[in-house]
């Protein structure tokens, strides 16, 4: 989620849905229109383009049983070693290279608040290039994009996590959006230097995965996928050792989950894709066993959702989608009886948006698809439950990142829409105004 580590929350993504849900708003999808992108590009690019994106994977139909099996704590899909899936192909290596000046439109990249109030933009997937290993920091001051250090992998649907002393940790994602191979590889950002080294790899390739920072300085990765179905697994990264070691196991598996720390530092997992059946369980993770134990379940299943931390402590859920609709319903999950209960709804129906705490208190949701993305945002307020329209995007987008910078203003960057395909643009949200502008864009 996005992009939005400081905030304990992770960024949806739709990598792999497999074209999964059809809507009753209308006739036409995301799928569709990653179809009729997909098909530009063949018009456009050529055959090489569609070489360079690979071929979708295809999960397999889940069946009562795989339901009915599960316990609790068994990693539900296969992984593949590290030798395959942990190591940068020669391919994408080459399809990560930084885009040339004026061309580095991203999707499913990460966007992470840094010490010194500058943005770090790292990876994601590109329509000419395929996925990026190249990274640009966002400074506010300016409001320009500027090149920094390439990461030593190209990388999609990884995550990133601003660590205590301000370096950004970076771990797994794939080598394309739904392609492999995956990687249990990680790397450093410093900030100071611009550049990125690697750091220990995790016991697991991971990509949808959650990232969350604990209290005590470490990382939590739960979850994720590698092409053949989600995961339970979970495991820490020290970055006083710069090693990850092995947790307890979530009770199912899950991709498109969300993560949110809470105030008194257990972490809440909500949601997700189990092995194509859209779940509404969640769990809490307590850093002082190392285990993960159920909690309340929410009103309904949803994956691509996202998950906020409000000033109250309580964690807002809102939008996402099962394999038949998408969803405009909010709920509110309360640690202190470990219940979810409904709030108000969203204006429209949302996932693959984006949700950032504001500093009075409201929350910005913005962007998403549906049967067509929508360039609308809205505002919720705690104190009422209620959703209210905003003033519209700049460009419509969803796939982006939203980052809340430190004088209040958020930052929202690249993404995807039908119009122009993959997004190099950005704009800010001023709370102030309740509007958004353009920025400069990305590199």
């Amino acid at each position: 989620m996005t992009e939005n580590q400081s905030l304990g929350t992770a960024a949806p993504s739709h990598a792999a849905d497999g074209g999964r849900r059809s809507t009753s708003t209308g006739s036409s999808s995301r799928p569709l229109f990653v179809a009729l992108a997909l098909l530009g590009l063949v018009l456009v690019v050529g055959t090489a383009a569609l070489v360079a994106m690979g071929p979708r994977i295809a999960y397999a139909s889940p069946t009562p049983s795989s339901i009915a099996l599960a316990t609790p704590g068994a990693t539900l899909s296969s992984t593949p070693t590290e030798a395959v899936a942990g190591s940068p192909s020669p391919t994408a290596a080459l399809a990560g290279s930084p885009s040339p000046i004026g061309s580095t439109a991203r999707w499913n990249h990460s966007a992470t608040l840094l010490q010194d109030g500058r943005v770090l933009i790292a990876g994601g997937q590109n329509s000419d290039s395929g996925p990026l290993a190249s990274a640009e920091l966002y400074d506010p001051k300016t409001g320009t994009f500027t090149a920094t250090g390439s990461m030593t992998a190209a990388r999609v649907a990884h995550s990133a996590t601003l660590l205590q002393d301000g370096r950004v940790l970076i771990a797994g994602g794939c080598a394309a959006d739904g392609v492999g191979p995956c990687f249990a590889s990680a790397e450093l950002y410093n900030s100071k230097t611009g550049t990125f080294t690697a750091t220990g790899s995790m016991t697991a390739a991971r990509a949808q995965h959650t990232a969350a920072l604990l209290p005590n300085g470490q990382v939590l990765l739960a979850g994720g996928e590698t092409g053949s179905g989600s995961f339970a697994s979970a495991e820490l990264y020290d970055p006083k050792t710069g090693t990850f070691s092995s947790t307890g196991s979530m009770a199912y598996g899950r991709r498109g989950h969300t993560a949110t720390l809470l105030s008194d530092g257990r972490v809440l997992v909500a949601g997700g894709n189990f092995s194509l059946s859209v779940l509404a369980s969640a769990e809490l993770y307590d850093p002082k066993t190392g285990t993960f134990s159920p909690t309340g379940s929410m009103t309904a299943g949803r994956e691509e959702h996202t998950a906020t931390l409000l000033s109250d402590g309580r964690v807002l859920i809102a939008g996402g989608a099962d394999r038949s609709q998408y969803f405009a319903s909010a709920e509110v999950y309360d640690p202190k009886t470990g219940k979810f209960t409904a709030t108000g709804s969203m204006v429209t129906t949302r996932a693959g948006h984006t949700a950032t705490l504001l500093s009075g208190g409201r929350v910005l949701i913005a962007g998403g698809d549906q049967d067509h993305e929508t360039g609308r945002a809205e505002l919720y307020d705690p104190s009422t439950g209620k959703f209210t329209a905003a003033g519209p995007m700049a460009t419509a987008r969803w796939n982006h990142s939203a980052t809340p910078l430190q004088d209040g203003r958020v930052l929202i960057a690249g993404g995807q829409n039908s119009d122009s395909g993959h997004l190099a643009s950005a704009e800010l949200y001023d709370p102030k105004t309740g509007k958004f502008t353009a920025t400069g864009s990305m590199m």
